[in-house]
């Protein structure tokens, strides 16, 4: 009964009450560890009724299975507790991808390592923020410190600095908005005055294999999509050094550059533009050299793979995609930065409320200046924990060992009598086709044995279109991006028997 004057009394949610509800409290940590244990126990249990990479449903059984388990959708309006999340974990790690399988090889999209993933759990635990100091004072000096290994990984000096990004795309954004600051410098303070009426046309030039992402930064910049010129590639997939010359000798006298953007590890190939020579001319007409090495940065990690990179200390910024070729989970991009300055001039700011003048005077400072994010978790953690167990010379140990298996999958495929290869792989991606008995139908079939291998959940492989076919070949080649590790010469010949026989399925069937 309420007292007069006084808002009736609500009772507590019982859940409100629980000593373990919130992570981060003692008692909390100690229920994470029961139900990781217990989620993982269940997950186990689901993979070890697998039988590939991915599940044998199609797309419309896959929303008929969810609707049913999920009646009310995944917000209902009472909760089902600890058995409706274990029952969760059941069916997600029956029904996703299972990059771990050897017959997963179709994206730059590796299986996790576990340190990293136990690593990630804490992160999430204590939820810790990177954009000011006491949101997370630990993760910030812990971010500073992994961004200066990798920035000396790099070859970049002591004035160099960088931030970790959501993803390549991302980090390729940040440095597309510093190249086009810097670049319009001279003719308005863009950042204030914004480009409506400029009266120069920024460029960007890349390869025509670069990623679409250069594109669609382009495009937020406001810089539109017809601002990308694309350069030819040679017979090794590499952007042509005397044909990005002649394109910037060649731009109208409005045009400015404001960036080259160089690719090390091209999607479709593992191809690794020529950094020296690029560098040397985008720096002589003027202009910043990107080197989106979103892919390819790993090599940095390999003794080896090291010299594909030579040149890269010349480039004004640098994309590294850690959640790729360092084996962490997602997120994990970083954008390196050879001149800080530029980095605080396109991003930094200062916010009352976050931080003040006085309190980074004091260092105080968090994280906030160098991204264009505000809360940001701190991924560094996990990466500074794989990096801390496996050193530098661990990692490029893995890297090696897809390389290595990408070259065998390479002379695998040339000995094949129904595959045929398109070219050798420089990193850890190998394309080929599939050539049908009946000539004049290989896009088709290519097209249909991949989704067929998809639809028996047997195999993950995946596709590109070639512009420079050669004629009668068709456009669509099939992929295999090698990511694990422990991945064997026999896992190859299982995954090119099982295109094989889908091939011949298809070919059946039309």
């Amino acid at each position: 009964m309420s007292m007069p004057g006084h808002a009736p009394l609500v009772p507590v949610p019982p859940t409100l009450l629980e000593p373990d509800l919130l992570a981060a409290d003692p008692a909390g940590l100690a229920e994470v560890g029961r139900l990781v244990t217990e989620l993982t126990r269940e997950a186990a249990g689901a993979l070890r009724r697998r039988t590939g990479p991915l599940p044998a449903v199609t797309p419309r059984e896959l929303t008929r299975l969810l609707d049913d388990e999920l009646p009310d959708g995944p917000l209902p309006a009472t909760g089902g507790g600890r058995q409706a999340v274990l029952s969760l974990a059941r069916s997600y790690a029956a029904y996703t991808v299972d990059l771990a399988d050897p017959r997963a090889a179709a994206h730059l999209q590796p299986p996790a390592l576990s340190v990293a993933a136990a690593a990630d759990v804490l992160a999430s635990v204590f939820n810790a923020s990177v954009d000011t100091w006491d949101s997370g004072p630990y993760a910030v000096e812990i971010e500073r410190r992994l961004i200066r290994s990798l920035t000396d990984l790099a070859g970049y000096g002591p004035g160099a600095d960088g931030v970790l990004t959501p993803g390549g795309t991302a980090s390729n954004l940040q440095a597309l908005l510093m190249a086009r600051d810097v670049a319009l410098r001279a003719h308005r303070d863009i950042r204030g005055g914004g480009l409506t009426g400029l009266d120069a046309r920024p460029v960007v030039h890349c390869s025509e294999l670069a990623h679409f992402s250069v594109a669609r930064a382009c495009a937020v910049l406001g810089l539109g999509e017809d601002a990308v010129r694309t350069v030819p590639v040679d017979d090794a997939h590499r952007m042509r050094p005397a044909e990005l010359e002649r394109a910037l000798r060649l731009l109208a006298p409005n045009e400015v550059p404001i960036a080259v953007v160089a690719t090390a590890g091209t999607t479709d190939y593992g191809s690794v533009d020529p950094l020296p020579e690029l560098a040397a001319i985008a720096h002589r007409a003027g202009t910043r050299l990107h080197v989106d090495a979103a892919y390819g940065g790993g090599a940095l990690f390999s003794e080896r793979l090291r010299p594909l990179l030579d040149g890269i200390e010349a480039a004004d910024t640098i994309t590294m995609d850690l959640h790729k070729t360092a084996w962490q989970p997602a997120a994990a991009s970083v954008l390196l930065v050879r001149d800080a300055r530029d980095l605080a001039a396109a991003t930094g700011l200062r916010v009352g409320y976050l931080n003040p003048d006085d309190d980074g005077a004091a260092g105080y400072d968090g994280l906030l200046g160098n991204s264009m994010a505000t809360t940001r978790r701190a991924d560094a953690f996990k990466v500074a924990a794989t990096f801390l167990a496996l050193g530098r010379e661990g990692v490029g140990a893995m890297l090696d060992a897809c390389h290595d298996l990408a070259r065998d999958a390479a002379d695998a495929v040339e000995d094949h009598p129904r595959l045929e290869l398109t070219t050798r792989p420089t990193l850890t991606t190998v394309v080929f086709r599939y050539v049908p008995r009946a000539g004049g139908v290989s896009d088709a079939v290519n097209g249909a044995l991949r989704r067929r291998l998809l639809a028996e959940g047997a195999a993950l492989i995946g596709r590109t279109d070639v512009a420079d076919a050669e004629p009668g070949t068709g456009t669509v080649r099939l992929k295999l991006t090698l990511l694990n590790p422990q991945a064997t010469a026999h896992d190859i010949a299982e995954l090119l028997a099982a295109v094989d026989a889908a091939g011949q399925a298809v070919e059946a069937q039309l």
